[in-house]
């Protein structure tokens, strides 16, 4: 049996997503092996996690639990379908997500990704309004700067303009909400930033627009890959407010904001408003077997489903929804999750992490802070002419000096594993103060 190496001798054919490929194959960094807080490079360097690998592990790697529930379970059945048949670890995944989402959000749609938990959210509302007897509502709206992973669904509703404007037509019937970011009332914000609730409104001006062919708005309560974007104060119960007048749905991209990460086990309670259907992916199975997740409030499933003829009610699904693995990942993650109440750590820790995230304010090039949670984004003054250089450049000293960041355009985010202790706070954010300040020219 041949062993896997950590030094692949041929980097060509993979063709590596949302990278510079070019750059990257030029001088490679790889990611050997994982524990803990900490990835180890094939040279056995420590590499501490500033970013839970891309949002996602948020127990930290290499969790026992969950590494002997995916082989216990792959060692019983490997694959099941879930067309016409089920498994019950299915059933028990779904429940076990339904115990922490918002009151009434008890279905639960099992995909394999953020990407299509978005596609499968936005289809699941369009049905909805049909099975209602709205048939005109066929208008999905989102919100610019919004990020709702890759699908053409997804894409539509997105609003970071390098993910849609190399695919030319999308979805037809999308429009946009404004995005809340108002750097010259809200820069340095500590949590929920004091102005721009009333940028809710726009949605008014959408329905004066478009009158009642709006199915559902679609936002994150915390936009993460478009660089920290923290909503306003009321924002979201204004957007709420709104919906509920106008008889449209109201979907959460939680693909980030979940099982964790704002100090509740999903951003819906912490920021006080729920949604009418929520996406979630990544921490669903702390990233160990991919999976995704759309829980949808009963009035939606009953719409859809009691309502329907005889046979299939909804005419959609994945060949691994469900899959038996991920399902037992999800239950031993959720079981963690609990049993270390990692939502609750996040929460502690975060005015510790607020504060060095701060820190960072009035060093050179550093032109914002935002936190909510543990994430914080960090906004660089761009180079002349050079989009994304110094944040690129921060990247690597980061990651040679031994800290994973991420970075979107020149925006530093930030979201590490919720077991993360303030040594590693220090750490990271000392990494960070001393590459900005290499790169002040």
């Amino acid at each position: 049996m041949n062993e896997i190496s950590p030094r692949p001798n041929n980097l060509d054919a993979f063709w590596m997503p949302f990278t510079a490929n070019r750059a990257y194959k030029s001088t490679p960094r790889m990611l050997a092996r994982a524990e803990g807080m900490s990835y180890f490079t094939n040279d056995n360097q420590e590499v501490i996690d500033g970013t839970a690998g891309l949002w996602c592990c948020n127990a930290g790697h290499g969790r026992r639990e969950i590494t002997e529930a995916i082989q216990k379970q792959a060692a019983v059945m490997d694959f099941a379908p879930t067309f016409q048949l089920g498994h019950p670890l299915a059933f028990q995944a779904a429940a076990k997500v339904a115990e922490h989402t918002p009151e009434g959000l008890d279905h639960v749609f099992f995909t394999n990704s953020g990407s299509e938990s978005a596609d499968t959210a936005l289809k699941i509302a369009l049905a909805y309004q049909r099975a209602r007897g709205q048939a005109q509502r066929v208008r999905l709206v989102g919100r610019e700067r919004g990020y709702h992973g890759v699908g053409f669904g997804g894409i539509s509703v997105g609003g970071i303009g390098p993910n849609r404007k190399q695919f030319g037509a999308q979805l037809p019937y999308v429009d946009h909400l404004p995005h809340t970011h108002l750097p010259a009332q809200n820069a340095f914000s500590r949590g929920v930033p004091a102005h721009g609730a009333h940028l809710a409104d726009s949605l008014e001006n959408l329905v004066a627009l478009h009158g009642d062919t709006i199915a559902a708005v679609i936002v994150e309560p915390l936009a993460g890959s478009t660089g920290v974007l923290v909503p306003p104060a009321g924002y979201l119960q204004r957007l709420r407010e709104l919906c509920d007048k106008h008889g449209i749905l109201l979907i959460y991209d939680e693909v980030i904001t979940g099982f964790g990460r704002l100090g509740t086990f999903f951003g819906a309670e912490r920021v006080g408003v729920a949604p009418d259907i929520m996406t979630m992916a990544k921490g669903l199975t702390n990233a160990a077997v991919p999976m995704g997740a759309v829980a949808v409030h009963d009035k939606i499933f009953r719409g859809i489903v009691d309502g329907a003829p005889a046979g299939i009610e909804l005419f959609h699904g994945y060949t691994y929804s469900g899959h038996p693995l991920a399902s037992a990942a999800a239950i031993a993650t959720i079981d963690l999750y609990v049993k270390e109440d990692l939502p609750a750590r996040a929460l502690a820790m975060e005015g510790y992490f607020e504060d060095a995230a701060h820190s960072l304010k009035g060093l050179a090039n550093v032109i914002d802070v935002r936190n909510y949670g543990l994430v914080a984004g960090i906004e660089l003054q761009g180079r002349d002419g050079k989009p994304t250089d110094r944040a690129v450049k921060i990247f690597h000293r980061c990651f040679d000096a031994g800290v994973l960041i991420r970075t979107t355009g020149d925006i530093i985010a930030l979201s590490p594993p919720l077991i993360v202790e303030k040594h590693h706070v220090d750490r990271i954010f000392g990494t960070i103060a001393d590459a900005i300040k290499a790169e002040a020219a």
